[in-house]
């Protein structure tokens, strides 16, 4: 039976489960790589992607959907299984990475506009017959001397929203992600004032452009301290300052609201998410879509052997069973040392 746009947004969302983030570049996967000596080529991320996806235990329990790169989409198991259908067979929905990437903004020293649009509406169309249901497009926003400026923010969120109604056209549920960057050293005030002012556009941006917000996700950044801050805030002021942000900005028909971890510990996200799901009573779903925060003690652990494969799973599975009992609020310090 062919799910409804709605549908496949709840089931993103469901039962505690979160999104996998499997959708790094060329570029970033080299560089995860080049962390444990092992060159990308196309055999070692099929393996690497290949011992992710059979994670019986995570993927049936704790993954609802698994974002993938075009390459990947396109992919098959070494013993000739399309990677599309291990992700159906586990329950987990296939998605696809849609933009191209953040350019320098014309006239805007420091600034991107992430790019894309062209083309777009045939890719999507291609990626729905290849077995996709949702989309991802990214936009990266720097907190630094002057900026973002306004020209910055509006270019970005247009360009989210005229991605998302080309999505929906194409009958696949577009994610949207509007990432304010951690790096730097700005406080937690200076955070909240940028992404409130981020997402304030983005969902009018939404509007003008009749992006149905039933059958969409958002992928927003934490309300954080900057990376080199000194005064770093704490759990429950993160938890408290994020939440108070997405209520004055994000309406109550969106189904969820998937974090990205942007450069936080693995731990630390799963905390900020808890914290968020235990204290607050909200509107939408809270859960996770997380790429390094999900994968660094997997692919450490598989280190590129094959007989390290039941390693690496292990390691997919707890940082999954975690990150479900955050978006169930039950999360805490000492289930992660039992674990």
């Amino acid at each position: 039976m062919t799910m409804t746009l709605e549908q496949v947004a709840q089931a993103l969302v469901a039962d505690n489960k979160g999104i996998l983030a499997a959708d790094e570049s060329g570029g970033t996967i080299k560089k995860r790589f080049d962390s444990i000596g092992l060159a990308s080529t196309e055999e070692t991320r099929r393996d690497y992607r290949e011992m992710l996806f059979r994670s019986t235990e995570a993927m049936r329990n704790y993954i609802s959907g698994t974002i993938l790169y075009y390459e990947t989409l396109r992919q098959s198991a070494k013993d000739g299984t399309r990677f599309v259908d291990i992700l159906n067979e586990a329950g987990s929905i296939p998605g696809i990475k849609v933009d191209v990437g953040a350019k320098p903004l014309a006239g805007h020293p420091g600034e991107t506009i992430t790019e894309g649009l062209d083309g777009l509406r045939a890719r999507c169309e291609e990626y729905y017959q290849l077995g996709a249901r949702f989309t991802k497009w990214r936009a990266v926003i720097s907190i630094g001397k002057n900026i973002p400026s306004r020209a910055c923010i509006v270019t970005n969120m247009h360009a989210l929203a005229r991605y998302a109604a080309i999505a929906q056209e194409a009958k696949l549920v577009p994610i949207v992600e509007p990432e304010v960057l951690m790096d730097g050293d700005h406080t937690i005030d200076r955070c909240t004032e940028v992404t409130e002012a981020v997402l304030h556009t983005l969902y009018a941006e939404l509007a003008l452009q009749g992006v149905v917000l039933e059958q969409s996700l958002l992928k927003p950044n934490m309300v954080i301290s900057g990376m080199e801050c000194p005064q770093q805030a704490s759990v429950e002021e993160v938890a408290a300052r994020t939440v108070q942000v997405l209520k004055r900005t994000v309406p109550a028909a969106v189904p969820g609201i998937v974090f990205l971890s942007g450069g936080q510990s693995d731990e630390l996200a799963t905390a900020h998410l808890s914290a968020m799901n235990s204290a607050f009573d909200l509107p939408w779903t809270l859960s996770f879509s997380y790429g390094r925060a999900l994968q660094a003690a997997a692919l450490k652990a598989w280190n590129g052997k094959a007989e390290n494969v039941a390693a690496g799973q292990r390691a997919f599975s707890h940082r999954a069973r975690m990150n479900s009992l955050a978006a169930a609020g039950r999360w805490s310090a000492e289930l992660e040392k039992a674990a």
